[in-house]
């Protein structure tokens, strides 16, 4: 039996790919191959020697490899992870995964390869940050074309509006599912610039939603933050270079900011059909985003003339247009209580360790005493609304 329980329908908001190091150079342009870095794990718990492993078998997972993760059957989420994941870099090992796990569909976003395509550099190069992105894009759309239930994720940095949309073009041609924006500022701009009105517009008409993920933007505080006369602080896998104490507790501030300048800019606002998703960047700083927004609107809008032609409250804006992934370790019944149950997204993480081990059964026990019907929206139908290509005929998929 798949892992997912079959009384209902489950919608994954987020999953990887653990890219091999040659993920970006053998899907970018040729002239650019020699400029474009390999995927480095250096940061990363995955090991260089398992990578090389996988590299001497032709980028490969062994065949005893892959079938002792099958055996693992619906136990597959607790046990398989990471780069020796089942299909954690091959597409067709990918459909076997999800068949264990039972998602009708599943959001497939980058884990390693976007340091180029999203560092907050003004002195990088156009051409190097969108050849990478282009790359990225193009690996990603092939990933996910053999199988229907993945729905790969592009991106798409804002720095430059003309090359932003002619590289949105390109993932609609391709058939990509979403799109990751990195959650700082666009350049020197706001997301909100009137120079950008026209990628939002075109993201809108297309009913191609937006994602902000972890990873959109520097990890790690300023340094100056960490300086407290005390040894260093590790990361949470024990090294440095991951999210550390000080850096998981103010996460939220690059989502909001820019979730924010969505709102205040009014971009929400003059495309309705937009829709977005802040994806594994917590969500218990929502509902006070909202209360926040809806007063600062209210209030400020009296001599910001920004403010005054907004028809719709910040909450409305974001309860339809908007929704949020939980960690699995957040109550996320109590955000529901605080705010409303259209805000929030079932999630796996498959397949990093972050995801934990029994996702389903996390949130579960945080959703105790809620209705079926809110379990429905946080499992299914929120997904179905910020992602409506996700489903089929119309409706969601029955259930056997």
């Amino acid at each position: 039996m798949p892992y997912a329980p079959s009384h209902r329908a489950f919608y994954d908001a987020d999953s990887h790919i653990m890219e091999l190091p040659d993920f970006l150079k053998r899907y970018a342009d040729p002239g650019l191959r020699d400029e474009i870095p390999e995927v480095s794990y250096s940061a990363s718990i995955v090991t260089d020697e398992e990578v090389a492993v996988i590299m001497d078998q032709g980028g490969h997972h062994s065949p005893e490899h892959v079938a002792a993760q099958i055996a693992l059957g619906d136990a597959l989420i607790e046990k398989s992870k990471e780069i020796q994941a089942l299909g954690a870099f091959e597409s067709s090992d990918r459909t076997k995964a999800m068949d264990l796990l039972g998602f009708k569909k599943q959001l497939v976003f980058a884990t390693h390869s976007l340091r180029m395509p999203f560092s907050p550099s003004t002195k990088l190069e156009s051409r190097l940050r969108y050849g990478a992105t282009r790359a990225h894009n193009r690996h990603m759309a092939d990933f996910c074309a053999s199988d229907d239930r993945l729905m790969g994720v592009g991106v798409v940095p804002l720095d430059d509006p003309e090359l932003a949309i002619a590289e949105l073009d390109f993932i609609l041609a391709k058939g990509l599912e979403a799109v990751w924006i990195p959650h700082r500022p666009c350049g020197d701009r706001s997301p909100g610039h009137v120079d950008l009105d026209p990628f939002w517009a075109k993201l809108a008409e297309s009913g191609l939603p937006f994602v902000l993920h972890v990873g959109g933007a520097p990890l790690q505080l300023a340094k100056a933050w960490m300086n407290n006369g005390r040894p260093p602080t590790k990361d949470w896998l024990g090294g440095g270079e991951n999210l550390r104490t000080k850096d998981v507790a103010l996460l939220h501030e690059g989502p909001e900011q820019f979730l924010t300048m969505m709102v205040l800019d009014g971009v929400l606002h003059r495309h309705p059909g937009l829709r977005g998703a802040a994806v594994e960047l917590g969500a218990g700083w929502v509902p006070e985003m909202i209360r926040r927004l809806d007063w600062v609107v209210k209030h400020w809008s009296r001599n910001d003339a920004n403010l005054q032609g907004l028809s719709r409250i910040p909450s409305e804006q974001i309860t339809q247009q908007l929704a949020f992934t939980p960690f699995v370790f957040e109550e996320v019944g109590n955000f529901i209580d605080q705010s409303n149950p259209d805000l929030y997204l079932f999630s796996s993480d498959y397949p990093h360790i972050e995801g934990g081990r029994n996702p389903i059964g996390r949130f579960e026990a945080a959703l105790e005493g809620r209705s079926e019907t809110v379990k429905e929206k946080f499992y299914a139908e929120n997904f179905l609304r910020i992602f409506p290509k996700a489903r089929v005929h119309g409706r969601v998929e029955a259930v056997a």
